[in-house]
C-alpha cells in the first residue's frame, strides 16, 4: 500500500491530528511505528511470558522476542510481495501490547473475573487496541501526556491478528468498519494486505520457536520428535533434515511469498497440512501439558486475589483516601494503582494528563472494575508476582 493505492487516505485517518514537527520527513506509518516503540507498554514485553513463564533461562522466548521475530518475518513477506513494509512493522510492534502477564493462562483468567464482575470478555487483541488507543501516553515538547492517535490501517491490523484460528488463505475485508464491533477474536479480517501478513506471521513466528525452548527445557525428548518427523513426511517426505526455527520459518515463508496475490495471503495446500501438523503437537505436548495447567492454577491465586485487594477498597466510601493511607505499607500495589488512576480517572487527574479519561467514576459503574483489570493486564510476571508477595508480608 502506498500513497496512490485507493484505500491509502482511509488507512492513514486518525481520530485526532498529531502535532507536527519542521523537517519531520516520516511517513504516517512509520510515525506510527516509533510511537509504539517509545511506549512503557512495549518496553514492558520484555518481562511478559510468551509461553514458559518467567524462566531463569536467558535463551527462552519472550513476548519481546516474538514480537521481534513477527516483525522480521512480515518484513521479508511484505517485501517480497511489493507491499508496505513500514505498515507492517507497525502492526508488529503493537500487535501483542495487550497481553496479560503469564501468557494466554493469565488471558484466560482475567476474562473469567470480567465476566464475574459484569465486564465484556478479556481478550488480547482488543486490549492491545485498547491500549494504543486510551492508554499508552507519550510526552511532548511541553510535558503534556497525550494518547497515541495511530492511524486506522495500524490499529485494525492489531485488533484483527488473531493467530490462533486456522486458515489456509486470509484475504482482508471490503470494508471499512468502526473498530469497536470486533466481539470476539478473528471475527473480521483486516482491512489490508499487510494487515494479513502479519497475521499469518504471527503464527509462523511461534510453532517451531515455542517447540526449541520445549526442547531446551526438557519438556519434550528426541522420541517426541522423530514422531513430529514422521507426521510431516506422510505430507512432504525428508521436508525437515532438522526441526528448528530456521527451517520452519524459512519453509513456511517461501511458500507464503509463492501462494499469495492481491485477493489473499496464502498457504499450500502442503504447507497449510503441516502447519495444522505443528499446532496439534504443540497443544498435545506443550500448551496442555500438566505442569502448564498447575502454572495456570498458581496464576489463577495471584490475580484473583490482587483483583480482591483492590475491589475491596472500592467498596470504602473515602476509596482514595484509604488508599494514599496504606500506600506505604503496599508501595508496588497501592501506590502504582493510584498513579494509574491520575493518569486515567476522573478521581484524580492532573492537568498534564490531556488523554482520554478510561474511568468516569462519577457515571459509570463498572469504572472500578475496569480499571484493575487494565492495570493487573498492563503488569509484567515478575512486577506482579512481587506485588503479590507483597500481599504476604509483614511489615
Amino acid at each position: 500500500m502506498n500513497e496512490k493505492h485507493p484505500l491509502y487516505k482511509e488507512c492513514i485517518q486518525r481520530e485526532s491530528e498529531l502535532y507536527a514537527r519542521t523537517g519531520d520527513f516520516r511517513t504516517p506509518f512509520m510515525r506510527d511505528y516509533n510511537r509504539i516503540i517509545f511506549t512503557t507498554a512495549y518496553r514492558r514485553l520484555k518481562h511478559k511470558t510468551q509461553v514458559f513463564f518467567a524462566p531463569d533461562n536467558d535463551h527462552i522466548c519472550t513476548r519481546a522476542e516474538h514480537v521481534s521475530l513477527v516483525e522480521s518475518i512480515s518484513y521479508t513477506i511484505a517485501k517480497q510481495l511489493g507491499l508496505n513494509t513500514e505498515l507492517t512493522r507497525a502492526i508488529s510492534a503493537g500487535h501483542d501490547l495487550g497481553h496479560a502477564p503469564f501468557g494466554h493462562g493469565g488471558e484466560k483468567i482475567l476474562s473469567t473475573i470480567c465476566k464475574k464482575h459484569g465486564l465484556e470478555n478479556f481478550w488480547h487483541e482488543k486490549n492491545s487496541l485498547h491500549l494504543v488507543d486510551d492508554l499508552c501516553l507519550l510526552e511532548d515538547d511541553q510535558h503534556i501526556e497525550h494518547n497515541l492517535d495511530l492511524t486506522y490501517a495500524v490499529r485494525d491490523g492489531i485488533i484483527a491478528h488473531c493467530g490462533e484460528v486456522n486458515q489456509r488463505v486470509i484475504k482482508p475485508r471490503k470494508e471499512k468498519i468502526d473498530l469497536k464491533e470486533f466481539k470476539t477474536p478473528g471475527q473480521y479480517q483486516p482491512y489490508t494486505l499487510e494487515g494479513c501478513v502479519v497475521k499469518m506471521s504471527d503464527k509462523i513466528a511461534y510453532l517451531a520457536r515455542d517447540i526449541e525452548d520445549a526442547w531446551n527445557l526438557h519438556i519434550i525428548d528426541e522420541k517426541d520428535m522423530e514422531d513430529l518427523k514422521t507426521d510431516i513426511n506422510k505430507v512432504i517426505p525428508g521436508l525437515f533434515k532438522t526441526i528448528n526455527n530456521g527451517t520452519v520459518v524459512n519453509y513456511f515463508i517461501q511458500d507464503v511469498i509463492k501462494n499469495s496475490n492481491e485477493e489473499g495471503i496464502g498457504l499450500s495446500n502442503e504447507a497449510f497440512e503441516i502447519m495444522k501438523i505443528f499446532m496439534k503437537f504443540n497443544y498435545t505436548h506443550i500448551y496442555e501439558i500438566k505442569k502448564v495447567q498447575i502454572h495456570t492454577q498458581y496464576v489463577q491465586l495471584i490475580l484473583e486475589s490482587l483483583f480482591s485487594f483492590l475491589y475491596e477498597y472500592g467498596q470504602h466510601d473515602n476509596f482514595v483516601l484509604d488508599l494514599k493511607k496504606d500506600a506505604g505499607r503496599y508501595p508496588l500495589i497501592i501506590d502504582h494503582y493510584l498513579k494509574w488512576l491520575t493518569r486515567y480517572s476522573t478521581l484524580i487527574h492532573e492537568e498534564r494528563y490531556q488523554n482520554h479519561i478510561v474511568y468516569d467514576f462519577d457515571h459509570d459503574p463498572l469504572a472500578l472494575e475496569k480499571s484493575i483489570i487494565d492495570y493487573l493486564s498492563g503488569m509484567t510476571d515478575h512486577f506482579i508476582i512481587d506485588a503479590f508477595h507483597e500481599l504476604l508480608a509483614y511489615r
